[in-house]
């Protein structure tokens, strides 16, 4: 026998029960279905607060968990623990790796015209080294970024300090510097700026400096304060020139591959975390070198102003000739150089 309970009438208005607490109930996102997206993320430097890559990180992690919870993650890994620089540049364009946060000298090996951040005396001071990618001369390099290697800017930070000459004598001028051998960054536009400021550029690795100095096999290094503490340069070698010949800027950079696993609705609170995390970073940045300075000079470093324009001087020809190999940077140089 049938249940006279469940006529048709009374069947009716349980289905309209159902629709109205349906219609009811909050529009819900396709992302909020889709399985959590783990991205990960090198860097070369530690996680330390002192570093310009994991305080930018850090920023970002907070604010990414703020703004989508654990739908989206990136887990960190610092100290090439992903491999080195050189190779990691070629695994992000290809998406192996997700994402990668670096100086942007490195990516001059897939796109030759980003080295022309590494042009000497191009931006006048450490908060310039970000502001000004904020405009003209940042969309043209994003651009680059993303028609030579396939890859999004997701942020512009700054180092923590400009790039310093560190010897065991003072050169405050062009006259001081000259035959120099300083230790430089492997990096074309690095070597090509020492050499123009009268110096003889030498390249090698970081982890040889010290002892370099101590024997004698090099004068001096140029790097940022901050590297000059943490590597106690400063035991071996007492003068600080500040040339703040280079401010070399940190970019983190995303691949296509990777930004595509993110749903769509989350890719705007995605690049929202990110330009909250560079602004952070970069208001970081004078703080943490005037830190290390004044550390520094409580052992016993001294340092002189250098003839900035002296040296610019000397430096400015590069400009042109680079400009000349690579004409599509000549709004990056016009923008920054004489904006």
């Amino acid at each position: 026998m049938s249940d006279s309970r469940f006529t048709r009438r009374t069947f009716g208005l349980g289905a309209a029960a159902v629709a109205g607490t349906s219609l009811a109930m909050p529009m819900l996102s396709r992302s909020a279905f889709a399985a959590p997206v783990a991205l990960r993320m090198s860097s070369s430097l530690p996680s330390d607060p002192n570093s310009a890559h994991w305080v930018w990180y850090d920023q970002f992690s907070k604010n990414l968990k703020a703004k989508v919870g654990d739908q989206v993650t990136v887990n960190y890994f610092p100290d090439n623990q992903l491999g080195k620089e050189s190779d990691i540049v070629g695994q992000v364009k290809l998406g192996i790796v997700d994402m990668m946060i670096s100086g942007s000298s490195i990516w001059a090996t897939v796109a030759p015209e980003v080295g022309v951040l590494d042009l000497g005396f191009l931006f006048p001071t450490l908060e310039a080294s970000g502001t000004m990618l904020d405009g003209v001369a940042g969309q043209t390099l994003n651009k680059i970024f993303a028609d030579k290697a396939g890859v999004e800017v997701l942020a512009w930070g700054v180092s923590f300090g400009g790039r310093n000459v560190t010897a065991r004598a003072p050169a405050p001028t062009p006259a001081e510097i000259k035959g120099m051998k300083l230790r430089v960054l492997p990096v074309p536009n690095f070597v090509a700026t020492l050499k123009a400021m009268g110096a003889a550029p030498t390249p090698m690795s970081l982890g040889e400096v010290y002892t370099g100095l101590q024997t004698g096999v090099i004068d001096g290094a140029e790097h940022d304060a901050p590297t000059v503490l943490a590597l106690k340069w400063y035991e071996v070698a007492k003068h600080i020139t500040l040339t703040k010949h280079i401010y070399n800027p940190q970019t983190a950079i995303i691949s296509q591959r990777a930004l595509k696993k993110i749903p769509a609705d989350l890719q705007g609170p995605f690049k929202e975390a990110a330009a909250e995390a560079t602004k952070y970073q970069r208001g970081k940045a004078a703080e943490v070198e005037a830190a290390a300075f004044a550390t520094l000079k409580g052992n016993g470093v001294t340092t002189v102003e250098a003839d900035r324009a002296a040296y610019k001087a000397l430096v400015l020809p590069l400009w042109d000739e680079f400009a000349k190999q690579y004409p599509n940077t000549k709004p990056v140089l016009d923008a920054i150089g004489h904006g």
